[in-house]
């Protein structure tokens, strides 16, 4: 009873970024919502994602969930272990990355490993140990707003060492560049005196020459880019065949619905586009909390318009306009009350028979996928890179698309219903 790749991700939309690029590199792939209560039959999977809402926990609870994570796996006799994190590093000072990963690590009894959140397709480059967006520092990306995890500093040396055990170095973009045998002895090299590795990442090329300098690394960690020559490293061990109908789901029929919570410059886009030619409601924590409207408004809005075609709700708004909002409710308060109304939502919707979920944002994603209660996601293919159609399996399955808040193009929503036809 084996899994070749065990990985545990610090919320759902990451869980199913990684998810997908596994199946895209033809690795059969399950994701599971949360730490299981006993052993689940995987004998056809060959990667498996332990879905977790980590990133923002005290970081206490964040290594409990996450070794409990990594112990439960551990049954599985996994090849490789990992740790996936967002490709703009979302953390607090105090945590969680650094924290987790010291944890993991002793709990593997291993000494070293790498930092890799880069995902060039989505425009997440290393250079010189530092985080960029495109063509900006991560602090200057408008990651600096981000309501629960504002990244201020783009060197990842210096924020995880603010944040973990141990020294951090970087394996710089001139050694990555003569491939995966340089890279090696790069690690090799660092781990004498330090505990962790900053890779800098350029292209897809740089991350299959990490991802094959990493094969008897037992834990890995970064975002999802890494993952795209663990396969390859899995076949040339003998252990795997790579599978060519690795993404198949099931036809389901049923209405379908776009709730969005995150506040991503790029959901705020797809939001934009998508309002153009759909109907839409906002959803206003200050009217929820002071009572002004109710989710049984919501819902007769949605029985008055779901026969005109998909409709969205949505609590995406401004950096000004999100920090007015906090400034009343105070930060955890805000995002509690989205979060539990987007649950109570899709909870009344699910029992309306919508059976097609396009969710955008992190946090609300993880609240959604509460809410639904599946034990299993099969993941399908890509809808755009790291967001990919899932199955939730099931008596009645449904299918949901899980992104991350900058992930996808502006016609994003309309790419993912598209796909659930």
């Amino acid at each position: 009873m084996s899994v070749l790749l065990g990985c545990i991700a610090d919320d759902f939309t990451g869980a199913t970024d990684l998810a997908s690029f596994l199946v895209k590199s033809g690795m059969r792939t399950v994701q599971l919502i949360g730490v299981p209560d006993s052993s689940i039959d995987l004998s056809e999977a060959d990667a498996v994602v332990i879905a977790l809402k980590s990133r923002t926990l005290p970081a206490s609870q964040a290594i409990e969930e996450s070794v409990a994570a990594l112990e439960w796996l551990k049954q599985y006799q996994c090849e490789q272990y990992y740790f996936k994190y967002c490709s703009t590093f979302d953390s607090t000072k105090e945590g969680n990355i650094g924290p987790v990963t010291d944890a993991l690590l002793d709990n593997l009894g291993e000494e070293f490993t790498i930092i890799c959140p880069s995902l060039p397709v989505n425009g997440r480059t290393v250079y010189k140990g530092h985080l960029f967006v495109n063509d900006d520092l991560l602090h200057e990306s408008g990651m600096q707003n981000h309501p629960l995890t504002p990244m201020t500093d783009a060197n990842l040396m210096r924020v995880m060492a603010s944040q973990a055990r141990g020294k951090v170095g970087v394996v710089p973009f001139e050694t990555i560049s003569e491939g995966a045998d340089r890279i090696k002895e790069a690690f090799t090299k660092l781990a004498q005196t330090h505990r962790y590795a900053v890779v800098d990442t350029l292209s897809n090329d740089d991350l299959y020459r990490i991802g094959k300098a990493c094969t008897n690394l037992k834990l890995l960690t970064g975002g999802s880019g890494l993952s795209v020559g663990l396969a390859k490293n899995f076949e040339d061990k003998g252990l795997f065949n790579i599978k060519d109908n690795s993404a198949e789901l099931s036809k389901v029929q049923g209405d379908a619905i776009v709730l969005s919570g995150s506040c991503s410059v790029m959901t705020q886009k797809q939001v934009a586009r998508f309002k153009e030619n759909n109907l839409s409601k906002k959803i206003s924590p200050l009217d929820i909390a002071s009572g002004a409207i109710a989710l049984e408004d919501y819902l007769t809005w949605f029985d008055e318009h779901r026969d005109t075609g998909t409709v969205m709700f949505y609590a995406t708004d401004t950096p000004e306009n999100i920090k007015n909002i906090q400034a009343v409710l105070g930060v955890e308060k805000a995002s509690e009350i989205v979060e539990t109304f987007m649950a109570d939502l899709v909870t009344a919707l699910d029992n309306r028979g919508v059976t097609k979920f396009v969710i955008a944002g992190g946090e609300t994603s993880g609240a959604v996928i509460k809410a639904l209660k599946p034990t299993m996601l099969k993941i399908g293919a890509s809808i755009a890179p790291g967001v990919p159609l899932a199955e939730m399996t099931g008596d009645t399955p449904k299918l949901v698309a899980l992104k991350s808040g900058n992930f996808g193009d502006e016609t994003f929503f309309e790419k993912a219903l598209e796909m659930m036809l």
